[in-house]
């Protein structure tokens, strides 16, 4: 009988590979998206330190979900913060997920305020 690897732990395997190769630093954190069902989430973390220098999500939007709108919203929230901590370039660490839908919108929307991947 042939076993299958779990939608979960699939992800959980690509996502320790990105890690493997993406880390952030002090001039160039990591910027970090997880999406649920519902929500979707962005934060800047510096690796070196192991906080969080900003963080966004769709929770703090009135009348806001887990759609595509919300996820521009949240991109563009984060980059705001990160010009206000005077964050130019940032390393994309997309959590193991498709880069397609609510992440290369959040994504884009980031570009758009300024920030460099």
């Amino acid at each position: 009988m042939v076993k299958t690897n779990g939608k979960k732990t699939m992800i959980r395997k690509r996502i320790t590979r990105i890690r493997k190769k993406v880390s952030g630093a002090p001039e160039k954190p990591r910027l970090r998206v997880t999406r649920s069902g519902k929500h979707i989430y962005a934060q800047l973390i510096d690796d070196t330190t192991g906080h969080t220098l900003a963080a966004a999500s769709s929770r703090t939007l009135p009348g806001y979900g887990g759609n595509i709108e919300a996820a521009r919203m949240v991109g563009k929230a984060i980059g705001e913060k990160a010009r206000e901590l005077s964050i130019a370039c940032v390393c994309f660490d997309r959590g193991g997920r498709l880069y397609h839908g609510r992440i290369k919108a959040l994504a884009d929307a980031a570009r758009e305020t300024g920030l460099q991947f």
